[in-house]
């Protein structure tokens, strides 16, 4: 069992800047591809981002291609999702996920992914 863990959310105006991080607490996530997906109240889950492991290919929706960079630093086991330019409808909890079977064509659909975190809240408010 892969347990893995979000931070670094929090509250913002709108054009600020957050940085998610997300780590697996006693396993590498050297291997295994990486998405970023988010929910906001009343909506379903969508892909936001992922990063593949075989060679760091990185995948974005169009809402947030050109605001949004996700990276992976094997040294201290982490991915991460740089958000700039953080919008109103950017408000959502964010979640970090992995998967045993991935493919770039499927990368933004949350049921390829066998693991998840518990969530971090993202809130862009004036």
């Amino acid at each position: 069992q892969i347990q893995l863990v979000e931070s670094g959310g929090g509250s913002v105006q709108p054009g600020g800047s957050l940085r998610l991080s997300c780590t697996a607490p006693g396993f590498s996530l050297d291997h295994f591809p990486v998405a970023w997906f988010r929910q906001a109240p009343g909506k379903e889950r969508e892909g936001v981002s992922s990063i593949s492991s075989v060679d760091g290919s990185t995948y974005y929706a169009d809402s947030v291609k050109g605001r949004f960079t996700i990276s992976r630093d094997k040294a201290k086991n982490m991915v991460y999702l740089q958000m700039d330019s953080l919008k109103s409808e950017d408000t959502a909890v964010y979640y970090c996920a992995t998967a045993h079977v991935w493919y770039p064509s499927t990368w933004y659909s949350s049921d390829k992914y066998d693991y998840w975190g518990l969530g971090t809240q993202v809130t862009v408010s004036s």
